[in-house]
């Protein structure tokens, strides 16, 4: 298989929302067949790379003495891939739907399509430069996604994502330069640095800049702020943003600089290691603590992405082999779950109006499949067996505890106690949706009049619902392709 397919599958979409910019299409008819056909090339294209993937490296554009644009897939960016690839299509079916309701239609579809582009570019980058060229432009082609209603709330949403995304970008470039003057930019697994002898803590303070850095778009505290606020777009970039693209871009990043800049090695043991740890412990329990304050659902669900989140980043922080398998297995279950939860919250708010907790008693007999699909999501995210969220965490628990240490323990602990919180901010949307008290009459009152989304949105809870069972009963193979990948 070639390796320009890799550069068709970055392209396409880039140039099929590009020539939207150009010529916006009014027609929604002729703007919907044409954003289908794009994005289900583009997924086809993907999955080809998955099953024949091009052994060479795609090396476009060579800048500087080891600065290129260099594009390969190994078994990390298969992961991402075929999350993307998977989850894309169905997105763009919910979009449909959703977006009838809004304004700006044309200009929403050439950004969200330009920016699956852009994320195949950060999967298959085969350098820590390409990755970062991808990463910025990933910021550049939400930032209109995120401020599309262009009220006060989502200015202020877009300020606060450029800020955080702009100093993580500053940090994250301080670790790359560390990574290119003592090693190289190409992504080795083990590590890409010869230089290390004498230079270990100097090092490890660039990694943790990396970290810190990249780990603005996977919302580790204190760099999370930026995500509960941009939930104000709308739900297919909530979506897009919590579950599938630009969140799951940050850990991608994380785990490249771990395992494939500066190597498990040289961090395994250190201090860089512990605050890592330390880090993902407090924002786990942090997120948790938050979701079940929040009483506005998209928030809710925000503030439970921030959580999740730092559960993989504790698998990958472990730098064990098991570590990174499980980290990968909760990044695929949750990128499941959570878009399923987003979708449901964007079906209510289309039907109903409603965005908070408290409006939603007896709406569960009004929209049956909405709140059921939300149901199931729920129970693959609090990790209630036999769904896959179950078998992730308790994977992150083990290689946690096998790490030894306090930090292991303190891992675990984090996990048991985020999800206990899960089960309560949960189950406190789905029993009063089904099974309202008498206090709450009124409410049930006021939700008689609503009903189900159309086929198009009920078309994608299906799917979605049909892929979370097999994800979680598939949980053993998935869990061993996942290995495979990282040669584990």
């Amino acid at each position: 298989m070639s390796p320009w397919l890799i550069l068709a599958a970055i392209l396409l979409p880039l140039l099929g929302g590009g020539v939207m910019l150009v010529f916006p299409m009014h027609q929604r008819a002729i703007r919907e067949v044409w954003v289908l056909c794009v994005t289900l090339a583009t997924s086809l294209l993907a999955e080809l790379l998955l099953m024949h993937t091009p052994a060479e490296t795609l090396n476009l554009l060579t800048i500087y003495s080891g600065l290129s644009f260099a594009f390969r897939v190994d078994g990390l960016s298969r992961v991402f891939l075929g999350i993307v690839a998977v989850l894309w299509p169905i997105a763009i079916v919910y979009s449909f739907e959703y977006m009838s309701h809004e304004h700006g239609e044309s200009r929403f579809f050439a950004f969200f399509t330009m920016t699956y582009g852009v994320v195949i570019g950060i999967a298959c980058a085969g350098n820590t430069f390409a990755l970062y060229f991808c990463y910025e432009l990933l910021t550049l082609c939400t930032l209109p996604l995120v401020m599309h209603e262009m009220d006060g709330k989502a200015r202020y949403a877009g300020r606060k994502y450029i800020l955080y995304s702009m100093t993580g970008a500053a940090l994250a470039f301080a670790a790359m330069v560390f990574v290119y003057h003592y090693g190289e930019l190409d992504f080795t697994f083990g590590g890409s640095l010869n230089n290390v002898e004498g230079q270990e803590t100097l090092l490890r303070i660039a990694f943790l800049l990396g970290f810190f850095g990249f780990g603005v778009k996977a919302a580790v505290w204190p760099a999370h702020g930026w995500l509960p606020s941009a939930s104000v777009a709308p739900t297919p970039v909530s979506a897009l943003l919590h579950a599938v693209a630009v969140v799951n871009a940050g850990i991608f990043a994380i785990l490249r600089i771990t395992y494939y800049n500066f190597g498990t090695d040289l961090l395994r043991g250190s201090f860089a290691q512990w605050v890592m740890m330390g880090f993902c412990c407090f924002t786990i329990v942090y997120g948790s603590a938050m979701s079940w304050r929040m009483q506005h659902l998209k928030r809710r669900l925000a503030y439970s992405t921030v959580s999740n989140l730092s559960y993989i980043l504790l698998g990958a922080s472990v730098m064990t082999g098991a570590g990174l398998s499980a980290a990968l297995l909760h990044m695929v279950a949750h990128s499941v779950f959570k878009i399923i939860l987003f979708f449901c919250a964007g079906a209510v708010l289309c039907q109903s109006g409603r965005e908070y907790v408290f409006e939603l008693p007896g709406l569960g007999k009004r929209m049956p499949l909405t709140f059921a699909a939300f149901t199931v999501a729920s129970m693959g995210l609090i990790g209630i067996p036999p769904f896959a969220g179950f078998f992730s965490k308790w994977a992150i628990a083990q290689a946690a505890v096998e790490s030894g240490g306090v930090m292991g323990a303190v891992g675990c602990a984090a996990l048991i106690l985020s999800a206990f919180l899960t089960g309560l901010y949960q189950v406190m949307v789905i029993v009063p949706a089904f099974f309202p008290t008498k206090e709450q009459a009124s409410d049930v009152r006021a939700n008689e009049g609503y009903t189900e989304a159309g086929w198009r949105m009920k078309t994608a809870f299906v799917l979605l619902m049909l892929l979370s069972l097999a994800v979680s009963f598939g949980v053993a193979s998935l869990s061993r392709a996942l290995a495979a990948c990282v040669g584990m």
